[in-house]
């Protein structure tokens, strides 16, 4: 009878707790979806910063560890010799011998960890293996005393699990013991957090729901038993609620010898446990199924009206913000806040301490490098060596001193069971020694993508070379610890506190939420939750607290924490060559938008090229019966060598400053006629403020800390593809193309004078007023003009040269005038900055020397290479 009654319990527990799941899931599965499609239309990418290169996986099947040791089977209650292998996946395969591994059979025993405890006494077993064996009977001391499993060897190693089958193995010396423990508990740790790392929307669904499961039975806050994978963790769902019922109606029952009951019970456990995840993983592939059809059928709506969706789950938010708000800010500032400094000191000390001997691992490990090639000086045993430092992360016993710093945790926050009902550290404390292991993977990544022993050909340099390349890695090491490590005290004060809130809360604001789904659009109802905005409500109340308290530890430098003041989204160097950014500096930051009131040059010392890069807005003005000013942008960029021998050095902060120290190279008559002009023609606001910026460019001569630029000859600009526009009908390319004619083209035949006669110029760079003799040219425009040819406005010109000028004012609406003698005619638009000339300069080339009067007829060539 005790049989169909426990298949018929367990079918009954199993498909209830299956049926009252599944609504949950069905919900959170379509909001997840909706979020994953958002994500995707709006591109989110994660914009935690890193330095370190991220290792690649390794692929599947990489073995981490093998063995021969003893395996106690218990359906033969004997001790066997067994060949264990763990790879990748972190499970514990248990083959017969070493030859039936590697011919590829299926291994006796597999062993998946997952919510496991790893211990190496008989005390502690005993211990916590009786806390799982509630005997409604009793026990005397003697049979208490008894030895649950007869150890063949001094150095066994348990491995304790809530619902499946305890292992034991045994070992002959003390360091085998150490290194199967360590790698047992690396493969607990992965076992239990690997599927929570997951960023996939089924999985964030399937987590939420058994959130929601949990808070619907009164359970608020971290569940232990939330291990493994989909079918484990809901399998835990089922045992939670079933366990106490078998408790009931087997344990009284049985009969026996202490160890044989509890023997027996586990053997039940076990049994039990199996037949659920059957019945679970078969219930769960028909709802994911369910889940995935109805998420495709509303791909379409979700994709076209995701504005909709937004704006109506915003308005949902306020108004329920506008309820939850006043009650959710009291619970935090009178029950949560006063506790989060406390808190986040207990969590720095272990969490920063873990991190610090990381590091040092790290940096003993390189230097032991060193020191073996300095003694050796052989290139093949470095090689070797680096090849060592990759497996260092997977070395668990090298590890397993940095994990036990973390561990104190479980110490330091007692005080969290009384007030904060929290009885299980055990998540955090796994998931910071997880980021500690890869912490320590990016870094030796990192190491050998700079450091190649294969690239050094000189073998004198070696050292040097890695003790570089070590400081780089540690540099970076401590901006993404410093990361990592604020991530992990964020969400850890959430996870602590935040179930506090939750349950405070229930009771007042939870009955009111139902009123408020007859805001969201039927259309909707199945992507928006009232129950999800809600917790996103309170969720973001504490975040908001615990990120000032973190604030406030890196501001005051604790545990050498950093500030967030730049967003600098990172990457490692790739190679050697890199090393010689500066220490502060990012590798890869993303380019920043020129300004466009300032010239900004990099200061870097090793650096071999600059580039300049200069918008400024040519603001283009008419005379007043022209039609509306527009705006165009023009972009200069040059490129100048690096030279560090040049000692004479120019802060640029301006555009108008640029103006003036070009000036002032041209000579002092034209500086003056030229500030004269300018002070003539620019507007009083304008003329104060080049003023105010002309000051503050003298006094940031002596700034530190100032854009310097060295003061170098500028070379040759490069071609210039100037677009059509009203004076140029067709593009045109300058220089042109070179010719077989020898020497400049004569500017007699288009009607211009001679180079060097002071005539007409083929280059208009008019002013409007006279043109004032001694005038500097704007920049760039003697190296864009053709040999021979000067500048308007350089000097007088006759006044036969006013033919080509008439034509050029006819053409650009300017006044025209080669100099003193060619003067006449309206008064042209005014151009404020001489160098903005170029660009209009070259635009208008060549429609007025095809434009001007008595132009004498030019060959193919000429025609060819003036466009």
């Amino acid at each position: 009878a005790h049989p169909r009654l426990w298949f018929a319990l367990l079918d009954r527990k199993t498909e209830a707790v299956i049926k009252n799941f599944s609504p949950h899931y069905k919900r959170q599965y379509t909001v997840a979806f909706c979020k994953h499609v958002q994500d995707e239309l709006e591109q989110h990418r994660d914009s935690q910063s890193q330095f370190l290169k991220t290792k690649p996986k390794a692929e599947a099947g990489t073995v981490l560890y093998e063995t021969e040791l003893l395996h106690f089977v218990e359906d033969l209650k004997k001790w066997k010799d067994r060949y264990v292998v763990i790879k990748n996946d972190y499970t514990v395969d248990c083959f017969e011998t070493k030859e039936a591994y590697l011919k590829g059979l299926s291994p006796k025993y597999h062993i998946v960890p997952a919510g496991g405890k790893v211990l190496t006494s008989e005390e502690d077993y005993n211990l916590l293996s009786d806390k799982h064996f509630p005997d409604p009977v009793g026990s005397s001391e003697k049979e208490v005393a008894q030895a649950f499993v007869q150890l063949p060897r001094e150095f066994p190693v348990y491995l304790w699990q809530p619902f499946a089958r305890h292992s034991y193995f045994c070992f002959q010396e003390p360091e085998a013991q150490r290194q199967f423990s360590a790698v047992l508990n690396d493969c607990v740790r992965h076992s239990n957090h690997d599927f929570l790392k997951q960023t996939t929307y089924e999985v964030e669904a399937f987590l939420e729901a058994v959130q929601f499961f949990r808070q619907e039975k009164g359970h608020y806050g971290t569940w232990e038993m939330i291990t493994g994978n989909e079918k484990e963790i809901l399998s835990n769902l089922v045992m939670e609620e079933l366990l106490p019922n078998l408790q009931t109606m087997i344990l009284p029952k049985m009969k026996g010898k202490r160890n044989d009951r509890k023997r027996a019970w586990f053997a039940f456990v076990e049994e039990t446990y199996g037949l659920v995840q059957q019945q679970v993983s078969e219930g769960l592939s028909t709802l994911k199924e369910e889940c995935r059809d109805f998420a495709k059928s509303l791909e379409g709506t979700i994709r076209s009206d995701m504005d909709q969706i937004l704006n109506s789950k915003n308005f949902l938010a306020g108004k329920i913000k506008a309820t939850v708000s006043e009650p959710a800010q009291k619970c935090c500032t009178e029950n949560i806040q006063p506790f989060l400094t406390s808190i986040l000191e207990e969590l720095m000390g272990p969490v920063s301490s873990g991190f610090t001997e990381v590091r040092s691992l790290f940096d003993k490990e390189v230097n032991e490098i060193i020191q073996n090639f300095q003694k050796t000086n052989d290139i093949t045993k470095l090689k070797e060596n680096v090849d060592q430092l990759m497996n260092l992360p997977l070395s668990s016993v090298k590890m397993e001193p940095c994990y036990l710093k973390v561990n104190l945790l479980q110490e330091l926050l007692q005080d969290l069971k009384s007030r904060f009902k929290v009885y299980h550290i055990d998540f955090v404390v796994q998931r910071t020694q997880n980021f500690m292991q890869e912490l320590m993977e990016n870094a030796v990544y990192t190491f050998e993508q700079l450091f190649s022993p294969s690239r050094q050909a000189d073998s004198a340099k070696v050292a040097t070379t890695i003790e570089k390349v070590k400081l780089r890695v540690l540099k970076q090491y401590d901006y993404d610890s410093s990361t990592i490590r604020k991530k992990i005290f964020q969400e850890a004060l959430v996870q602590i506190t935040l179930p506090t809130m939750q349950k405070t809360l229930a009771s007042t604001c939870k009955p009111e939420l139902q009123k408020y789904e007859q805001f969201i659009f039927a259309d909707y109802t199945s992507v928006i939750q009232v129950e999800n905005v809600y917790e996103e409500i309170l969720y973001q109340t504490l975040l908001e607290e615990t990120l000032k308290v973190i604030k406030e530890a890196a501001i005051l430098k604790k545990h050498n924490l950093f500030e967030d003041n730049l967003n600098l989204p990172c990457e490692s160097v790739s190679s050697l060559t890199d090393l010689k950014t500066p220490s502060g500096s990012a590798q890869t930051t993303p380019a920043k938008k020129p300004s466009t009131a300032r010239v900004e040059m990099s200061d870097t010392d090793t650096q071999s090229e600059e580039t300049l890069i200069v918008t400024e807005k040519i603001s283009w003005e008419k005379d007043h019966d022209d039609s509306k000013p527009s705006d165009k942008e023009a972009v200069i960029s040059v490129n100048t060598a690096g030279n560090q021998a040049s000692k004479n050095e120019e802060v640029i902060t301006d555009i108008s400053e640029k103006q003036e120290s070009l000036a002032r190279r041209s000579g002092g008559s034209g500086r003056t006629a030229g500030s004269a002009r300018r002070r003539r023609t620019t507007p009083p606001g304008e003329r104060a403020a080049d003023a105010r910026c002309g000051a503050a460019a003298e006094r940031a001569r002596g700034t530190p800390g100032a854009v310097v630029r060295p003061r170098r000859a500028a070379p040759p600009p490069p071609p210039i593809l100037l677009s059509t526009s009203p004076l140029a009908p067709a593009a045109v390319t300058w220089p042109p193309a070179p010719s077989r004619r020898r020497g400049p083209l004569p500017l007699a035949r288009r009607g211009g004078a001679e180079p060097g006669s002071g005539g007409a110029r083929p280059f208009p760079w008019l002013r409007r007023g006279r043109a004032g003799p001694g005038r500097a040219p704007p920049p760039g425009a003697a190296a864009a003009a053709p040999p021979g040819a000067g500048w308007a406005g350089a000097g007088p010109g006759p006044s036969g040269s006013g033919r080509a000028a008439a034509a050029m004012s006819g053409a650009a609406g300017c006044r025209g005038g080669g100099g003193g003698g060619g003067g006449g005619g309206e008064r042209g638009p005014r151009w404020r900055r001489p160098w903005r000339l170029l660009a209009l300069g070259l635009l208008s080339a060549s429609s007025v020397l095809a434009a001007a009067p008595g132009a004498g007829a030019m060959s193919k060539e000429e025609k060819r290479r003036l466009g």
